[in-house]
């Protein structure tokens, strides 16, 4: 297949063709993977960000729970009444109530 557009093009504009080929690719996967990872990411992060006591979170371990206390990287969240877990704020995953 290649032979025939290499057989089909001048010399010089196979290459142009094949970098252009090369670089759509790369914006294609740009546009329907890294973008919205990165902006599913930039969002968790600014949900996680802006936790606050009494707030309800599902962990990633499928928990769901209430905010106790808030540290700088870790939250005490409260499972069931005086049932207490200090996890990650990395492990926060969801809101239940969205």
């Amino acid at each position: 297949m290649m032979n025939l557009l290499q057989a089909a093009a001048p010399q010089g504009q196979s290459s142009l063709s094949f970098l252009f080929m090369i670089g759509l690719m790369i914006l294609v996967m740009w546009l329907f993977m890294w973008r919205p990872e990165s902006k599913r990411r930039k969002e968790l992060q600014k949900f996680r960000d802006g936790l606050k006591k009494g707030d309800k979170v599902v962990t990633a371990g499928g928990i769901y729970a209430t905010v106790k206390e808030i540290h700088e990287t870790t939250l005490l969240i409260e499972v069931d009444s005086n049932v207490t877990l200090r996890v990650d704020k990395n492990m926060v995953v969801a809101d239940p109530t969205k």
